[in-house]
């Protein structure tokens, strides 16, 4: 059943080629839909990677395997997988991910560790061998993609394509990053949120590339949530060509290497808000602002908390100012806080404070930033300088309606 485009979609960005990356499309026909389905990117000799994966214990194979491989460090190619997340399946859906891995790794002639396969879909179904097959030969015989074309094909429930670019001076040379995600639901930040891929020329070592995107997926994946539901596929990978000519960041010590990490965090953030804005049935964008935490660590599970609370999200979506249902997320959330130095907000102006509602308190400009597209939530939570930024949408009728109906 296809949706309507969520109304806090944005247009997708113009973004540059990369060398070393090389990107086609097939269909496999997981699924009967009129569309392509297996995404193919290329990569040059000697690419790094680096990956963050789920927690979630009943992982599919693809991330097993993904969890392994990326420890040696190098990539040569991707193959993403849409319609069946080949989750729960068992040994047969373990010898689908290697008879994808070792057909790339035959045409490339490389390692079959350095083939890196995710699958995005219903969960209990085994991907099938044979569409698996003439997909990938159909992807690794076909033109070459854009950006958009890639970022369509990896989507199942999403309503817009989703993609971020950014660039930075490393040892005098620019470097730039592109990146591509799918995701609207399942969405909650045990390290990554769904399928996510950035691709760089950046000449960086694969684990300094580790090192800044676990950083970066920190601050950014592991602070989104749509349902509060942690997908069993989650999957971020970072693949850097090296062909941007920069000499090889190795440290934090090295030039530019800060100006990396900041453009590796920007485009991390700029996925994870898109993820959101395309939360299933979403029709707000909404932004927990925690402060006043014990840590900043306590401050983002108190965000969390409300972000994930059914009964905040859901009086958002009804534009309710109902503070009350905030207090309770706070107190329910398992972190030091103190019913006495509470203070509460929307859009900057300031329902309660030191536990108590404000005397000249007026709602009415509260009422109408509830009735906006982007909606902030502040929580000061007086205790120390903990600080945090959690980003969520509403739940709505429309939630329900997708995911009532995902498998038909």
């Amino acid at each position: 059943m296809a949706h309507d485009q969520s109304p806090l979609a944005r247009p997708f960005p113009a973004l540059p080629a990369i060398a070393g990356v090389t990107l086609r499309v097939a269909r496999a026909g997981y699924k009967d839909w009129g569309r392509c389905d297996l995404t193919y990117a290329e990569l040059a000799e000697g690419t790094a990677v680096a990956g963050v994966f789920t927690r979630n214990v009943c992982c599919s194979s693809e991330v097993e395997l993904g969890r392994e491989n990326v420890a040696q460090g190098r990539a040569r190619a991707l193959v993403v997988n849409a319609g069946n997340s080949n989750a729960f399946t068992g040994y047969r859906g373990r010898e689908a991910v290697e008879q994808i891995m070792a057909q790339v790794a035959d045409h490339l002639g490389c390692p079959p560790d350095q083939v890196f396969v995710s699958s995005t879909g219903v969960i209990g179904v085994p991907l099938p061998k044979d569409k698996a097959r003439a997909g990938v030969s159909a992807a690794l015989k076909a033109a070459p993609c854009s950006w958009e074309d890639a970022a369509n094909t990896i989507g199942t429930t999403d309503t817009f394509a989703k993609g971020a670019v950014a660039t930075a001076i490393v040892g005098g040379k620019t470097v730039t990053l592109a990146a591509i995600i799918k995701g609207s639901g399942m969405i909650a930040p045990d390290m990554a949120t769904m399928l996510g891929y950035i691709f760089t020329d950046c000449a960086i070592a694969p684990g300094f590339l580790q090192e800044l995107l676990s950083a970066a997926n920190a601050r950014t994946f592991s602070c989104i949530t749509v349902d509060s539901d942690t997908s069993t596929s989650d999957t971020v990978l970072a693949f850097a060509t090296g062909k941007a000519g920069n000499q090889q960041l190795n440290c934090g010590g090295c030039p530019g290497a800060d100006a990396f990490a900041a453009a590796l965090e920007d485009v991390c953030r700029q996925l994870a808000h898109l993820v959101v804005r395309d939360g299933e049935g979403a029709q707000k964008f909404i932004t927990v602002s925690v402060t006043g935490a014990v840590s900043d660590e306590s401050a983002r599970r108190v965000g969390l908390a409300i972000a994930n609370s059914p009964l905040v999200k859901t009086a958002i979506a009804g534009e309710d100012a109902n503070w009350g249902r905030v207090v309770m997320a706070v107190g329910k959330a398992g972190e030091p806080a103190d019913r006495d130095k509470l203070s509460i907000g929307f859009g900057g102006t300031w329902a309660a404070r030191d536990g108590q509602p404000l005397a000249a308190y007026d709602e009415a400009p509260v009422a109408a930033h509830l009735k906006g597209r982007e909606i902030a939530i502040e929580v000061d939570l007086g205790l120390g300088a903990g600080r945090a930024v959690v980003w969520t949408c509403d739940l709505t009728h429309g939630y329900i309606a997708i995911n009532a109906d995902y498998r038909s």
